[in-house]
């Protein structure tokens, strides 16, 4: 599969890359699930409360079980008490699952959003960057330009530090490499850019 491809100055060429990655079948249902596994494994649940057993104290009855015309009771750890154990409450984090996710699942999910990024004319790819730029105004005039102002920027290591400084104070965009994204970044920023390395460095990774 050929995809364009475009340097700075807006000549464009293409880039040859395999079908794999950008030829997927979108497949939403697996995008949701994985999703929503990254989010549950990811939600903070530090919250405890300590139950009838956890709670420090004398386990004798409080008084006899006939004669006294109360109700039946035995410990003062019951949660009817004050100072007794919290009946249903938080468990804190240990006691949640850690939901999974295969190697397979995250690569499909991954290659069905690259797919759809594609096909929305929503991905762009560019020359490795050689020459550093400084200015933020610059870097933005040209993310400006290709409509790119919300944006995911997935660049190999030389690239990024060309043009780290000009880009980390523009609103709407990230910075990042193939090692360091998530699913959540692909659908949180509406357009995806790579550099020609970057781009053969993820297709050796998802194949």
């Amino acid at each position: 599969m050929k995809l364009d491809k475009i340097n700075l100055k807006g000549e464009n060429s293409s880039i040859e890359i395999l079908d794999k990655i950008f030829a997927k079948k979108i497949n939403k249902q697996l995008i949701s699930n994985v999703l929503y596994k990254i989010n549950a494994n990811h939600k903070g649940r530090k919250a405890k409360t300590k139950q009838k057993n956890e709670i420090k104290g004398s386990t004798s009855k409080i008084y006899a079980q006939k004669g006294t015309g109360n109700a039946r009771h035995a410990s003062r750890k019951a949660p009817i008490f004050v100072g007794g154990g919290v009946a249903h409450g938080p468990k804190g984090e240990a006691s949640y699952k850690i939901r999974k996710i295969n190697k397979s699942e995250k690569k499909l999910s991954i290659s069905s959003l690259l797919t759809e990024k594609k096909e929305e004319k929503n991905l762009i790819i560019f020359d490795d960057i050689t020459t550093e730029i400084k200015k933020t105004k610059e870097m933005n005039e040209i993310l400006k330009k290709h409509d790119a102002l919300n944006s995911l920027l997935i660049f190999d290591k030389v690239s990024m530090e060309k043009i780290y400084k000009s880009i980390r104070n523009i609103k709407n965009t990230k910075i990042t490499d193939i090692n360091h994204f998530s699913i959540i970044d692909v659908l949180k920023y509406k357009k995806l850019i790579f550099t020609a390395k970057s781009i053969k460095d993820l297709e050796k990774r998802y194949t």
